[in-house]
């Protein structure tokens, strides 16, 4: 068998021990510190009227009133009943709508590295924060849309054929028959020779 050598511990100096609890902390404070400065940027949401029901996902097509503003006060764009597809507009405008519910109003602040970061966007500066008043009318999916442009499509195409509900062909009036037709039969009247 074989034996460990025994290294014996040598005691903790009087006072030294506040001191090694006190560069712990120190050292807890310090990698806090990194770690929260390596995060990624983030939005800030405050909710100034709750929604209800499930958010957006970035595939979801928005319905939107906003309001966007620079750190001066200064609207830079503004918009009532606007669509915005979640995939294309800034990362944190996406970020932010995808934490929000039908009905609901909020406060944002976006960073600008979720934003334009250091490009020149109009009459934004670069690196600059962006704060924007957002209320989620509604959203539906792009397959729900592609769904409805679809059935408005077919709608149109019966309407311009003259199909159930559409007008009729053009150059006859409503109520005309069309020419070779037979008049409607009125119950008692003699019949057409």
């Amino acid at each position: 068998m074989t034996e460990i050598t025994r290294v014996p511990l040598q005691p903790i100096a009087k006072g030294a021990l506040p001191k090694l609890w006190l560069g712990l902390v120190v050292a807890a404070f310090l990698a806090g510190g990194i770690a929260w400065a390596s995060l990624p940027a983030s939005v800030a949401i405050e909710t100034v009227k709750a929604g209800e029901g499930p958010s957006p996902t970035r595939d979801d097509v928005a319905l939107v009133n906003y309001k966007g503003t620079l750190p001066s006060g200064k609207v830079f764009d503004e918009g009532k009943q606007a669509v915005f597809p979640l995939s294309e507009v800034v990362p944190g405008f996406t970020k932010a709508l995808e934490q929000m519910q039908r009905g609901g109003k909020y406060n944002v602040e976006i960073p600008s590295e979720l934003a334009y970061g250091d490009q020149q966007a109009g009459e934004i500066p670069p690196n600059t924060d962006l704060m924007f008043e957002i209320e989620l009318i509604d959203f539906k999916s792009r397959a729900e849309i592609e769904q409805q442009r679809q059935m408005m499509q077919q709608m149109q195409q019966m309407q311009q054929q003259g199909g159930p509900g559409g007008p009729p062909p053009r150059g006859m009036p409503h109520g005309a028959m069309p020419p070779g037709g037979m008049p409607p039969q009125v119950p008692g009247a003699p019949s057409a020779p």
